[in-house]
């Protein structure tokens, strides 16, 4: 079944596909400008020794979680090169932050995107988050093939036509 554009009479919702149901850019040309705000989440979940050499700053390929901040940093800023249908947005903040869960043996990862654009940045959050986490399963497989990345969520998003967004 092809996805169809919402303003045919069996318009699916999907903003990504045409009347012919042809994969396409969304025209954000005539929406305002205004200030988004995307925040994403999720979690790497370890062996506890394995939680314990991130901690300590003592993994051999030294400061993992500093290196996943910065991968997913890049990571953001290099959306529209990864999915295919994003625009390219000119972004205001990117912040990554980590969060240490000794309970669960695992690392929380929220990402924050800002811009002042057209369009939103729960893209740019999603892709930092994952990217920071698949950076620290890098930087850590050699001692634990058996990490679980996983909760990758949009948890908010404020700005634009559609509104407000909180999980």
């Amino acid at each position: 079944m092809s996805a169809q554009h919402p303003d045919t009479p069996a318009g699916s919702g999907l903003t990504h596909f045409d009347a012919q149901g042809q994969a396409h850019m969304v025209d954000v040309g005539a929406k305002a400008s205004t200030h988004r705000v995307a925040i994403a989440e999720g979690r790497i979940t370890m062996q506890p020794d394995t939680l314990a050499l991130i901690q300590s700053g003592t993994a051999k390929k030294g400061d993992v979680l500093g290196v996943a901040r910065l991968a997913g940093i890049m990571a953001a800023k290099k959306t529209s090169d990864l999915i295919p249908l994003c625009h390219p947005i000119a972004l205001t903040r990117v912040a990554v932050d980590f969060d240490i869960e000794p309970d669960t043996h695992s690392v929380r990862c929220t990402a924050t995107t800002e811009c002042t654009g057209q369009t939103g940045v729960e893209m740019e959050a999603l892709t930092a988050a994952s990217v920071a986490l698949l950076t620290i399963y890098d930087m850590c497989k050699a001692v634990d093939r058996g990490m679980v990345m996983g909760g990758v969520r949009l948890r908010e998003k404020r700005g634009g036509k559609s509104g407000n967004y909180a999980a």
